[in-house]
């Protein structure tokens, strides 16, 4: 049995060498089986545990692949969402910052026109209404004065006629 297994172990070293790296889990595997078809049930365990520990291993190492590209996905996502947040406020900011100045802009335009009205500038027809109004409002007294007093006259030639 032990010269089989050092002609086993030969024939694996002398095909791992001679063969090419992609060939070689290929020779690697069929050389395996070989293996386990010739020995005994004593010698297959350690063999069937080598085998279902490089699947458990091939299994891992897919498994993180999978979970890494995940990773890499959901950061790209968040910068993509970070990215467009970004974009969105800076669109946001600059609307606001023209309409910030426009703003103050037709404040400065009214607080001007605020200070010719009160100091009555030539340009500002303010002053001259006053004037005009108080003419007028001083003619109207005059007429209802006038008024009350023809109304108190027709009064007193109607109650002597009456009697």
């Amino acid at each position: 049995m032990s010269s089989l297994l050092s002609q086993d172990q030969l024939r694996i070293r002398k095909a791992l060498s001679d063969s090419s790296p992609a060939s070689s889990t290929a020779a690697t595997r069929s050389l395996r089986h070989e293996r386990l078809s010739r020995l005994g049930s004593s010698g297959s365990s350690d063999i069937s545990n080598d085998v279902s520990t490089n699947h458990a291993e091939s299994y891992f190492k897919r498994r993180e692949n999978r979970l890494s590209a995940r990773k890499k996905a959901e950061e790209e996502m968040a910068n993509n969402d970070y990215k467009k947040m970004y974009e969105k406020a800076l669109a946001t900011n600059q609307r606001l910052k023209s309409r910030l100045e426009t703003s103050k802009q037709e404040l400065a335009m009214i607080q001007d026109q605020l200070q010719r009205a009160q100091k009555g500038k030539p340009g500002d027809c303010g002053s001259n209404m006053l004037e005009t109004e108080k003419k007028v409002k001083a003619e109207l007294k005059m007429e209802n004065q006038r008024l009350k007093d023809e109304n108190g006259a027709l009064i007193r030639v109607i109650t002597k006629l009456s009697k």
